[in-house]
């Protein structure tokens, strides 16, 4: 009730600095008759990032990763599933068990799914009650996104904890006007979402809601029940400009999802059909401010996340599981110019992080915090860029933890550059891994060292762009869980096994991200990683195997026809080809996930404009055209084909 209360009074929206200057000079009577258009403002948009220095920087100004998404393309992609857009990034595998809705799990670079950190609209959002204290992508819908940034390689330096392997920032819409689309399909599907905003010299204030319901399928492999979804979520943002150097900011985001499971009933205790239900709510938000001098540009602010989760043995019945995950941040981030080509990034952040879990009665709880601070000094001159920082983090169990890393661009000749860029990272044990009946409270925090190196001509915002990665990431002190066969040491009290510092890891690879077009009117997109993630641990029987659930080969190629560009009533054609290695889905490497190859086929007709400028078109999509039958985790099914068809007014 406190987080609604403070959001209630303060519904304030993230966003660039730069909206303020630009709505301040047209106050001041500045020409607008070279203002940009919309087209030009999703450029600049798409070309900055967060994930690199913290603070909205250039992607073509570091030497790390990173793959911007933005509206125009989540729009083309169709549809309220957010993996679809994510396997559009280079080096990033979805396993995902059943459905829409379904547990859905982001691995980079090979990396666990816990090993990525994300945030939404600027907040932590990872649910601090699960085990491994992840975030799940299944409560995330694409509908309401109108960008994601992935930087791909360990980043402590910027975010502190969680970003073992990488940093993924999804942003919600902000813009003034109207829009909304809406889509039905197979298995019952239907989902609509509308987005839209007021704003004026004073300020802004807007934001999304949308909804999502399907009947599904079975997600047991073996099961004939359809495991259906439905999911409310709602996000708003609002700024206010009390100068030209001086605005607060903040946002708050909503979700309220129910899906129907399948589990591991008793006598045979195999994955099949069940009644079960799992009901997620999720609610975060953020206040703060901004001031941009110029020279000087400072954000600050207190942020949470939320989590509740409740598994039912079916719907109407009492909960047999219930947790609650929740997180609470101040933060003040900052960069500094002081002279010519010289750039100082720096921050500051205390995070408190509290579960409680009831199961068949039986309850645990457990807190605890983390403050961190960095420095990064950068340089930006003539074709040279490059970053070099250092953070001190203090965990109130476990101590503390330094992190290095740094970065550097060359441009070779223009639009040609060289990159790399070497990071640590570090993720602390989670509080259910430290304090749970598993838990072991001796656990040290995982810890990573990432190395890149490659060339890249152009970023995704121009019509022509292409590049080379050359990667590798250590891991070691990797949470493991493990038998206790004998109950002495850490195994005190553990008879069905607890949590240790076991596991070694090595990721190393090449990653190529490219496009073009070489008509008006076609564009054609292409994503490919090849992974090499072993097991390293020393005297492990699994040393030298492929680690679970992570493919060598990931790829995806995308092509979008418009066969008359800007023509009223001539269709848009695209397509997306995602074909994916084996794998095996456990350590010992005995259970194998075959390879597939999934093809999606979409169209889009514009049909004129509404409302002013707003556009209209109708789409359609057919979802998995050759019916393939595949699997990211063993036993669960994944999406047959389907076919969807929906109208949309604005973007």
């Amino acid at each position: 009730m406190r987080k609604i209360l403070f959001v209630g009074c303060s519904i304030l929206g993230l966003v660039a600095p730069a909206h303020a200057q630009q709505a301040d000079g047209d106050q001041a009577g500045a020409d607008t008759s070279d203002a940009i258009t919309i087209a030009d403002y999703r450029v600049r948009e798409e070309s900055l990032t967060i994930t690199v220095t913290g603070n909205p920087s250039e992607v073509e100004d570091t030497g790390q990763p990173v793959t911007v998404i933005g509206a125009e393309e989540i729009a083309n992609i169709q549809g309220p599933d957010v993996a679809r857009v994510l396997q559009r990034v280079p080096g990033v595998t979805i396993n995902r068990n059943g459905g829409l809705g379904s547990t859905t799990g982001v691995s980079v670079r090979g990396a666990a799914n816990d090993k990525l950190l994300v945030l939404i609209d600027g907040v932590r959002v990872a649910d601090t009650a699960s085990p491994a204290g992840g975030f799940d992508f299944g409560t995330l819908g694409a509908a309401n996104l109108s960008k994601v940034e992935v930087m791909r390689g360990a980043n402590s330096v910027v975010w502190g904890a969680d970003a073992l392997a990488g940093v993924l920032v999804a942003s919600t819409f902000e813009r003034s006007g109207l829009a909304g689309s809406v889509e039905a399909g197979s298995r019952g599907t239907a989902s609509t979402s509308v987005e839209g905003g007021i704003g004026g010299d004073a300020g802004f204030v807007g934001g999304s809601v949308g909804y999502v319901t399907t009947d599904g399928f079975s997600a047991a492999a073996s099961g004939t029940e359809p495991d259906g979804f439905k999911q409310f979520a709602g996000n708003l943002r609002a700024r206010a400009y009390l100068s030209r150097t001086f605005e607060l900011i903040g946002s708050l985001r909503y979700a309220d999802g129910t899906l129907d499971i399948d589990g591991f009933a008793p006598p045979s205790y195999a994955l099949g059909d069940t009644p079960e239900v799992q009901e997620t709510q999720q609610l975060s938000g953020s206040v703060g401010a901004i001031y941009d001098s110029g020279p000087l540009y400072l954000r600050g602010g207190y942020s949470f996340s939320d989590t509740d989760r409740d598994n039912l043995p079916s719907a109407g019945a009492a909960p047999t599981f219930e947790s609650t995950g929740s997180s609470d941040r101040v933060e003040l981030r900052g960069e500094w110019r002081p002279i010519g080509p010289l750039i100082v990034n720096f921050g500051a952040e205390n995070l408190w992080s509290n579960y409680e879990s009831t199961s068949y009665g039986v309850s645990t709880a457990a807190d605890t915090s983390i403050f961190g601070g960095y420095v990064q000094a950068g340089i930006e001159f003539g074709g040279l860029s490059g970053h070099v920082g250092v953070r001190q983090d203090e965990h109130a169990d476990f101590g503390g933890a330094t992190s290095f890393g740094g970065d550097l661009t060359y441009e070779i000749v223009p639009n040609l550059r060289l990159r790399a860029s070497v990071g640590e990272g570090f993720k602390a044990p989670s509080l259910y891994q430290l304090y749970s009946d598993y838990g072991n409270t001796s656990l040290q925090p995982e810890e990573s060292t990432s190395y890149d190196i490659g060339i890249a001509y152009g970023t995704r915002t121009a019509s022509t762009y292409a590049s080379v990665t050359l990667f590798q990431r250590d891991s070691e002190n990797l949470i493991g869980f493990i038998g206790c066969p004998v109950q002495t040491g850490i195994c005190t009290n553990r008879p069905y096994g607890t949590y240790d510092n076991v596991d070694v890891a090595r990721a190393r690879g090449v990653e190529v991200e490219a496009g073009a077009t070489p008509v008006e009117g076609l564009t054609l997109r292409a994503a490919y990683a090849y992974t090499q993630a072993e097991d390293r641990s020393p005297g492990s029987a699994n040393f030298g195997n492929q680690l679970a659930r992570r493919p060598q080969h990931a790829g995806t190629l995308s092509i979008d026809w418009a066969v008359k560009p800007d023509t009223l009533f001539v269709p848009v054609i695209g397509g997306d080809v995602r074909i994916v290695g084996k794998a095996f889905d456990d350590s010992a490497n005995l259970v194998p996930l075959d390879s597939y190859t999934v093809v999606d086929l979409r169209v889009s007709l514009p049909l004129g404009s509404i409302l002013g400028e707003r556009p209209v078109e109708v789409f359609g999509r057919v979802e998995n055209l050759f019916d393939e039958s595949y699997q990211t985790a063993a036993g669960y099914n994944q999406a047959p084909r389907g076919v969807f068809a929906g109208i949309r007014v604005g973007l």
